[in-house]
């Protein structure tokens, strides 16, 4: 058991144990830090970061389209990438659609158009996640 408890008072997951660890240190048999262990805890750490900042990446890219924006008079019908940095996107205001080319560092209006008739612009996948995220804190409120 102490073994076991010296053992995991080295990782990240058995921080509280290592506090623990360090108060009762009189009842543990002095041992000489691993540098294996040292460095599979940097490597741990490091990867977990690493993990944190392309996870927070797809998240801001995922949704970086809000849909309703603009009191629901702006949305984005279409877009496509054209180069690395450059996209040509359909958006939608009021009855009509302007191309617009996206770069980094400006927008500009390509093309002025009438809303075409009977053209159904796909509805955005936010809501669906909206209503989603709504059922579940309501679910969290209720099991409180």
């Amino acid at each position: 058991m102490k073994k076991l408890l010296f053992l995991c008072s080295g990782s990240l997951v058995g921080l509280p144990l290592s506090v623990w660890a360090a108060a009762n240190s009189a009842s543990l048999p002095a041992a000489a830090p691993s540098s294996a262990g040292s460095l599979l805890q940097v490597l741990f750490a490091l990867a977990l970061v690493l993990g944190l900042i392309v996870a927070a990446a797809w998240l801001m890219r995922r949704f970086s389209l809000v849909p309703g924006g603009a009191g629901g008079q702006l949305r984005v019908v279409s877009g496509v990438m054209v180069g690395p940095r450059e996209r040509v996107v359909i958006v939608e205001i009021q009855q009509s659609w302007l191309v617009l080319g996206v770069t980094s560092g400006q927008v500009n209006l390509l093309h002025t158009l009438d809303k075409p008739e009977g053209v159904v612009t796909p509805t955005p996948a936010a809501p669906a996640f909206a209503q989603w995220l709504q059922t579940a804190i309501e679910k969290r409120k209720v099991g409180k």
